[in-house]
């Protein structure tokens, strides 16, 4: 296996309308998550530690914030040919058409594959939070004599309209798929789940490039909805059980395989929330496996003082006599005397004057609270100046302020 030639497609082309405020201005792979990383960090992260290097990043909507964020943070060795993360967006080979969907996009790009001749093709979306060794999914992909692979994860049957759903026999060959059903069959053993595609695929390379020719020749956009359930008959597909993927350095009381689809406002948050605490059901710090990112040069975050609780604070951010609890601060906020902020997302380059109180606020980022403001005890004042999800989240999309903070940093 380790002379396998690995090649490596990232899709983080997705608008993430659910997402909405955060990804008004950038992609859903583009949003931060925790206090100094953004979700597409998290793929990247997982094919680096598992020495696979030749990465292309299918960027689409709203993609310069994600551009700029691998152009700083994610150059590989610039002498050795097979060591990348580039950006591709739609190349428009065949009409002015953006990409129209996950094998559309592989399609546009076959001539990256017949480029780089490997021998599979790692087809990974950008927009989970999860860690993931790809090579015991390839060791599992070989062992099966696979054509194709599908990474997959339970999920309640409450949630499975929001995946697509697979049926497989007893060895773990696929036998249905059902995208995003009302009513998902559930799995065997399993009453209360469903088996659910995670949106990483493993195909070898002719595989690939013969089924994306055949599915742009019928129309067929799209990998879960339309190609690969076309395939059972023709082709060997297997189920990759994530629950038996490990990573060295986890501790054991974070939750086994945890891999969070970040789609919603509810589960961003939520996602977010697993990071803290003293035994956090996901641990962003783990030196065997690292998150990597923004490789930031600015001062350490700086208490003067403060009442500070289950908190974790980015670089640069200074606190100043405020009261903080179960929340995550990003890079160089200020937060003031007097302030009171819980269960809170404070993105990058806010300032929060004195005696502001917010409470489960997602605040993105270059804002500026005056002082007194109030936010997240008012729900009819709050929507109708941001928005509100059901379970009362309050978002404060990104604000005006960064050109005023570029020049005062200058």
């Amino acid at each position: 296996m380790l002379k396998l030639k690995i090649l490596a497609f990232v899709l983080a082309g997705g608008e993430g309308t659910r997402l909405s405020p955060l990804t008004q201005e950038r992609s859903k792979p583009s949003v931060p998550f925790g206090s100094r990383y953004r979700i597409v960090d998290f793929v990247l992260s997982n094919l680096i530690n598992s020495r696979i290097y030749a990465i292309y990043l299918l960027v689409q909507y709203k993609s310069q914030s994600l551009i700029e964020h691998i152009r700083q943070s994610w150059v590989l060795s610039p002498i050795v040919q097979d060591q990348f993360v580039t950006v591709v967006p739609p190349q428009m080979r065949e009409g002015p058409e953006w990409f129209q969907g996950t094998a559309d996009a592989v399609y546009q790009n076959l001539n990256l594959i017949r480029r780089h001749d490997p021998d599979i093709v790692a087809v990974f979306g950008a927009d989970h939070v999860y860690r993931m060794d790809v090579r015991q999914m390839i060791r599992f992909h070989q062992e099966m004599a696979a054509d194709i692979t599908v990474a997959t994860v339970p999920v309640p049957l409450a949630q499975a309209s929001s995946f697509g759903i697979i049926g497989i026999s007893p060895n773990g060959r696929i036998r249905e798929f059902q995208e995003k059903p009302e009513h998902a069959t559930a799995m065997g053993g399993a009453p209360g789940y469903a088996l659910a595609s995670m949106g990483n695929y493993l195909f070898n390379a002719r595989v690939l490039e013969e089924t994306s020719r055949e599915a742009h020749g019928r129309g067929d956009n799209d990998f879960g909805r339309d190609v690969l359930a076309r395939l059972l008959a023709t082709h060997r597909l297997f189920a990759y059980d994530f629950s038996t993927n490990s990573v060295p350095g986890m501790s054991p009381d974070e939750e086994p395989a945890y891999w969070r689809d970040v789609g919603t406002i509810d589960s961003y948050f939520a996602a977010n929330q697993d990071t803290l605490g003293a035994r956090p059901r996901f641990d962003v710090f783990n030196p065997k496996w690292p998150i990597y990112s923004s490789n930031y040069q600015g001062p350490t975050a700086k208490i003067i003082s403060g009442d500070i609780q289950n908190t974790v604070f980015g670089g640069g951010t200074v606190i100043d006599g405020a009261r903080i609890r179960n929340s995550v601060i990003r890079r160089e906020v200020a937060i003031e005397p007097g302030c009171q902020v819980d269960d809170c997302i404070i993105m990058d380059y806010v300032r929060i004057a004195r005696n502001c109180r917010l409470r489960k606020v997602i605040v993105d980022r270059y804002n500026s609270f005056p002082t007194g403001t109030q936010i997240g005890f008012d729900p009819a004042h709050d929507r109708a100046r941001f928005h509100v999800t059901r379970s009362g989240i309050v978002v404060v999309p990104r604000g005006t302020r960064e050109r005023d903070w570029a020049e005062n940093h200058m």
